[in-house]
């Protein structure tokens, strides 16, 4: 059997960053042959992580990013098994690799897509390539579950626990307004479900204005007030169903969304608004 030296561990170990005895056992049973022994580490990786395949992947990080101008942004989701692999640099790094090339690349409508393009950071190298390299260096399951990349005016925010994160696009000429940032952070806070009224249910906006109206003419005021009577009681309605432009915005709840907008000459579009997990 051939010597296994303490800097035939070493150089291995530096090579995989796998542990020093699974180095070692390589080493004994490729016989001393270093690439032999890499191809003992990747066989015995891929048994290890097919008995994690049903583990379940709760931990992670929501990743965003957005260009100087405001004209494009890009969010993905990476999920691991535990908070200590979350926070890991490699972990960490990862995530900043794949957001950066979803950024700049030509765009991914998947995450498998994604991971066929090259790692921007390692050349030569592709993200599934990367992501192969640090899932066996942390020994846990890593799933890419979410990519968007949307384009602007656009702000983007992510709880600092990498939790929450939300893309918010809106129209107007001052595309890096502060205003945008912030009404990200108000969708995160309080998530609400609809960007504009146009996009609740028409039937059931219908069902709410005419059981407001039958009321209103209930307590005999005149005709022709009661729809202004009811305009009025819909915005409540409005509120309760969770449309972000009517919200009282959450920076200074004297004025909505949209008003907080349009003072910067902006209109809310949509948003994108994940939950790690859900």
């Amino acid at each position: 059997m051939a010597e296994i030296t303490a800097q035939a561990v070493k150089s291995l170990r530096e090579l995989t960053d796998l542990p020093m005895m699974m180095c070692k056992k390589a080493l004994v049973e490729a016989e001393g042959d270093q690439e032999k022994a890499v191809e003992v580490l990747k066989q015995q990786a891929g048994k290890f992580m097919t008995k994690r395949a049903d583990n379940q992947t709760s931990e992670g990080r929501i990743v965003i990013k957005v260009t100087e101008d405001g004209g494009s942004a890009a969010m993905v989701e990476l999920q691991c098994e535990s908070p200590p692999v979350a926070d890991s640099e490699d972990f960490v790094h990862l995530g900043e690799q794949l957001i950066e090339q979803l950024l700049v690349g030509p765009g991914a409508d998947s995450p498998d897509e994604l991971l066929s393009q090259p790692a921007p950071g390692h050349e030569g190298t592709t993200l599934s390539e990367l992501f192969e390299e640090v899932r066996n260096k942390l020994r846990e399951k890593l799933v890419l579950a979410r990519t968007s990349r949307v384009t602007g005016p656009v702000a983007g925010y992510v709880h600092h626990d990498g939790k929450s994160g939300v893309l918010f696009r809106a129209t107007g000429e001052n595309q890096t307004a502060p205003v945008l940032r912030d009404v990200a952070m108000h969708i995160a806070a309080l998530s609400p479900s609809a960007t504009t009224i146009e996009e609740l249910e028409p039937a059931a906006v219908q069902a709410e204005r005419d059981r407001l109206t039958e009321e209103a003419l209930a307590t005999g005021k005149p005709e022709n007030i009661v729809g202004k009577i009811v305009d009025g009681r819909l915005k409540n309605f409005y509120v309760e169903q969770g449309v972000l432009v009517v919200q009282p915005f959450a920076k200074d709840d004297t004025k909505t969304v949209s008003q907080a907008l349009a003072e910067h000459g902006m209109t809310a579009v949509s948003f994108t608004h994940w939950v790690l997990g859900n």
